[in-house]
């Protein structure tokens, strides 16, 4: 027992870094119970890492970064979105604009563009390539480089990807840190954020950018905090330059210039000041794409996911049975229109509802803004998750890290060929996360959303 007391961290490290491997070279996404098992476990142990070692910020984040290289040379068993990744980077380093064609129609007239051009348009399925591409610069920035840099190698691509997202994940432990130190809470809830499983399996083992969007976005903050507002809005355009989610939060900005400044007017032009640089800066990184078809095929890409796609959805799911109930079809067309306005009004909500005391309720809101509006959609793929998680390390609320552990029964879906849900399971993991989100809200005190 005393060896064991004495090398639990070490123990731990080991048999984390193992699963990770396991889960990396050889776990097939259809064999879902053996997945279930797999996550559980790294879930339980991960814990343990974290309560037995989270004063000593040295070892988590070398751990942190030790279990994201064992996915260093594995292609993404969960996601084939990495193939249409690198289409666009070598669309991009030969010159073609992106956004303006589509991989389907190079492959039906037999023109192949770029290297391995039938290979990647195989891996991308033909749903994906059917559509044109609706990653923003930054996000193909990270494509182009990756694909310039590895040749015709597709695994050598994904290695440059994954390590541009581990850089970025260390970027976001530096700043994250930075920001709890300036609201005086524990550094070490950064750590809910880097050894979180559903992290690691999700967005860098499968390749998808949230923590290059996170980076900029944390960085963002930072900035903010310190009363550099320009440098902090261009950060927070480069952030939406990889996503686009962040837009979401500008209006939640003007309660937090208001109480910041000593006059309400100073207050309200520093907000316009501020988003103003955002949607200017925004608009710069995407000019080098701009021509005619630009806008209406970049906005027919993103509106797909409000008119056809459904996924892991809740209360959308309610509201799409009402519809059947009442209307006997899939109501998708207009329900798609109007969650959104839902969660714009709830924007509206926490931007008027009061002046927040201080920082935090900025970042209360924008946890809270974002997740209703995920609660609202149509589709909710598990990466979407790494925002509010790391919005909830800088609050008093934990129930992002809930949510990040139930996903796994999502993932059922990916069980069945073709993949299919099972709604009972769907109900199952938000009959949890409302569960213990209620209690949050009856609980915590000085969350400063709801306080009094």
């Amino acid at each position: 027992m005393h060896f064991l007391e004495k090398y639990k961290a070490s123990i731990l490290l080991v048999l984390l870094t193992a699963l990770y491997f396991y889960f990396a070279y050889f776990l097939e996404r259809t064999s879902y119970w053996s997945f279930a098992a797999l996550w559980i476990s790294l879930f339980t142990a991960s814990y343990f890492l974290y309560r037995d070692k989270q004063e000593d910020a040295a070892f988590l984040t070398a751990a942190a970064v030790l279990f994201r290289l064992a996915f260093l040379f594995a292609l993404p068993n969960l996601s084939q979105d990495f193939y249409r990744f690198i289409w666009d980077g070598r669309m991009l380093a030969q010159g073609y604009n992106p956004y303006l064609s589509l991989p389907q129609t190079f492959i039906e007239q037999h023109e192949y563009p770029i290297a391995q051009a039938v290979e990647l348009y195989e891996g991308m399925g033909s749903l994906n390539g059917s559509h044109y591409t609706n990653y923003p610069p930054i996000n193909q920035l990270c494509f182009w480089i990756a694909s310039t840099l590895s040749g015709t190698s597709i695994l050598g691509a994904v290695g440059i990807m994954r390590a541009l997202i581990i850089l970025a994940d260390i970027g976001i432990i530096i700043y994250g840190k930075k920001i709890l130190q300036d609201l005086q809470m524990p550094k070490s809830q950064i750590y809910w954020y880097a050894l979180n499983p559903f992290v690691i399996i999700e967005l860098t083992g499968n390749l998808h950018f949230e923590p290059v969007m996170l980076f900029f976005m944390v960085a963002s903050i930072y900035y903010l905090l310190k009363n550099k507002w320009l440098l902090s809005a261009f950060l927070l355009a480069a952030s939406v330059a990889v996503k686009l989610i962040p837009l979401l939060f500008l209006p939640l900005f003007l309660p937090y210039f208001l109480n910041a400044e000593k006059h309400w007017k100073t207050g309200l032009l520093k907000t316009i000041g501020y988003t103003g640089m955002v949607l200017l800066s925004t608009l710069l990184f995407f000019i080098p794409f701009i021509d005619g078809a630009f806008i209406a095929n970049y906005s027919n890409s993103v509106g797909l996911w409000f008119r056809n796609f459904e996924f892991n959805a809740s209360l959308y799911y309610i509201a799409r049975a009402i519809g059947y109930w009442f209307r006997g079809y899939n109501e998708i067309a207009i329900i798609g229109k109007i969650m959104p306005v839902l969660a714009l009004l709830f924007l509206g909500y926490l931007t008027f509802r009061k002046q927040g005391k201080d920082p935090q309720y900025l970042l209360v809101s924008m946890l809270f803004g974002l997740s209703f509006y995920y609660f609202t959609s149509t589709t909710v793929h598990p990466w979407y998750v790494a925002t509010p998680l790391i919005l909830t390390v800088f609050t008093r609320y934990t129930f992002p890290i809930v949510w990040s552990a139930v996903l796994i029964l999502s993932y059922q879906a990916y069980a069945n060929t073709p993949w299919q849900e099972h709604l009972w399971i769907i109900a199952l993991e938000y009959l949890l996360l409302f569960g213990y989100l209620i209690y949050e809200l009856r609980t915590v005190k000085g969350g400063h959303l709801f306080s009094k």
